[in-house]
């Protein structure tokens, strides 16, 4: 049993204090699941962290089996609840090489030895230690894999193998934090009916932090709805979830396209790669695909099958080992697969949003405009190529330099100290831009994405996090690229704000007529936003069409029933 009083969580920034949780009280029986819901920045992950004794909170007390912790516990109420429970955080694939089994054993023998290592064959307590770990293996359905090295696991394997290991410290309450926000429906019906299954064979107190409403309709015994760091409705699931969703802003309208033209052609297209993180040999062969001029077209697929690969090559940020990628560009089509100098032209079109986006706390979000119009803007390639010639550096460096800004940031990092460079080489290299320049490219932009240009002169830590999220994509879009490439960069958000953020997608789709190519795990949001949806599996391009129905074959591939739960069926409710 999980008892929670008056929860009161402060943090300091400056001389400012902002309150994030604001008397939080509820109880969780042992065996049910409680779901917490709310939008981004509501404070689930800090009351979590609280309940875990990885953060302080500053009024109020948590009851757990009898054991009262307060404010006033200190470092022995943090370990009290450190020892109780057990976390599994989003995105978490921190586990030992080698067999799965021994990931459980080596939790185990910190019990024995005060460390996770691993005890020798002939110890006293192996044979204890390997029964106990394979009872937990079963548990989450892996005992056949107890042998398997844990680094050719599949996505939802590994998600499955962190959950036993979090098991095997016998928690008395089990914290999830959005445990399947960033996988594909497979994966999260495999680890959703995981937890049910948890549920019933331990008994405790179970907490699955989420803003999907379809995960606490299919998990959930019941609710909890934050808002503004207070619990505003407890209750039953699909009850508290339409509360949850009435502001969801009615769906704007999908241009329509009125011819095909293409403007890009990927013509057979080959790439072998060894994906660590899912444990497999990525094979694309021959595959071609052809992008018509203003569609919304949305990747699908399992982990691993090879979207976010394909989309690289067609970034132009992957060669493949045999084919090619061209763009129609000023009438020609040109080659984005291999160097040219034709090539920076065209990157001059696109704009690139990866799945760790942000922008940069320590600038106004008008500064980081003016930089990618410093490097964008009509006339700064030219500028960028006289300059170039004056430092020394050749047509094929400044094509590496170009296109960098577009990488994720270890990437670029690794890119720049390999050509013995930094970040200074911008300054040298493109003009500095007036603020007159920014507003002119900004004001359109940032009137279809509904946003105030007061964000213009504040950085992260002023304005929201659905804010943020357009004001990146504001940044993607003020060089005014015809293309726009999304490699899942909204998968973290709550269903109010995607829905904000699908709404301006279409908006900049149907006034600028630019095209789309995005990579989402979320179907819902797939089937809004895109005219069209390709689903790869192993490799290949197994289904190409209306995004409603492509959505709706990987479905049913998946068995992902807890999908029966649509966003909009539940907002409906």
């Amino acid at each position: 049993m999980l008892r929670v009083s008056d929860i009161v969580k402060d943090y300091e920034i400056g001389e400012n204090k902002i309150r994030i949780l604001n008397g939080i009280s509820f109880d969780v029986a042992d065996g049910e699941i409680l779901g917490i819901t709310g939008k981004s920045g509501s404070g689930k992950t800090t009351l979590l962290k609280i309940l875990r004794g990885a953060e302080p909170f500053n009024n109020g007390s948590i009851e757990i089996d009898g054991s009262i912790i307060t404010e006033l516990s200190g470092a022995e109420g943090a370990k009290l609840l450190g020892r109780s429970t057990a976390i599994h955080l989003q995105r978490n694939f921190g586990l030992w090489a080698g067999p799965a089994i021994e990931n459980i054993i080596r939790r185990l023998n910190i019990q024995y030895g005060g460390h996770e290592g691993m005890p020798e064959p002939d110890a006293p307590f192996y044979d204890e230690l390997y029964e106990r770990s394979m009872a937990y293996l079963r548990l989450v359905g892996l005992e056949h894999k107890a042998l398997h090295s844990s680094s050719v696991l599949s996505g939802g394997e590994k998600q499955r193998l962190i959950i036993a290991r979090q098991l095997a410290a016998q928690p008395r309450l089990l914290l999830l934090d959005e445990p399947v926000t960033m996988t594909g429906p497979d994966t999260k019906q495999e680890i959703m009916d995981v937890i049910l299954k948890l549920k019933d064979r331990l008994n405790i107190p179970i907490i699955v932090v989420s803003h999907l409403p379809e995960v606490h309709a299919y998990l959930a015994d019941r609710v909890i709805y934050l808002e503004g760091g207070k619990v505003v409705d407890d209750g039953n699931p699909v009850s508290v979830l339409k509360n949850f969703l009435k502001d969801l802003k009615p769906k704007e309208k999908l241009s329509e396209l009125p011819e095909k033209n293409p403007c890009i052609r990927a013509e057979n297209i080959s790439k072998r790669l060894v994906l660590m993180r899912v444990g497999e040999v990525l094979n694309i062969k021959d595959q071609s695909l052809v992008i018509n001029k203003g569609e919304i077209v949305s990747f699908i697929g399992s982990s691993g099958a090879g979207k976010t690969t394909f989309l690289k090559i067609m970034e132009g940020l992957k060669e493949p080992k045999e084919g090619s990628v061209s763009y129609l560009h000023d009438g020609e089509w040109v080659n984005i697969s291999s160097f040219a100098r034709q090539r920076m032209e065209l990157w001059k079109k696109i704009s690139i949003m990866h799945q760790e986006f942000s922008l940069s706390p320590h600038s106004t979000v008008r500064r980081q405009i003016g930089f990618r119009l410093s490097m964008k803007m009509h006339g700064a390639l030219e500028f960028a190529r006289q300059k170039a010639q004056e430092l020394g550096i050749s047509d094929e460096m400044l094509d590496k330099i170009y296109i960098l800004p577009d990488m994720g940031e270890i990437e670029r990092t690794n890119t720049l100290n390999s050509m013995r460079l930094s970040m200074d080489v911008y300054s040298k290299l493109f003009p500095v831009i007036p603020n007159t320049d920014v507003d002119k490219y900004a004001i359109p932009v940032f009137e279809a994405l509904d946003l105030s240009l007061d964000i213009l002169d504040k950085t992260t830590y002023q304005i929201s996090g659905g804010e943020h999220v357009r004001a990146y994509i504001a940044l993607a879009l003020a060089t005014e690229p015809e293309f726009l490439m999304l490699d899942e960069p909204f998968g973290d958000l709550d269903p109010v704000t995607l829905r904000d953020v699908t709404n301006s997608l279409k908006r900049i789709n149907a006034r600028f007529g630019t095209t789309i190519v995005l990579v989402s795990h979320h179907m819902d949001f797939v089937k809004e936003v895109a005219h069209r949806a390709v689903l790869f599996e192993n490799g290949s391009i197994i289904m190409d069409g209306d995004a409603r129905d492509v959505c709706g074959k990987f479905i049913e591939m998946c068995g992902a029933t807890y999908l029966e739960n649509t966003l909009e069926g539940l907002a409906e409710q």
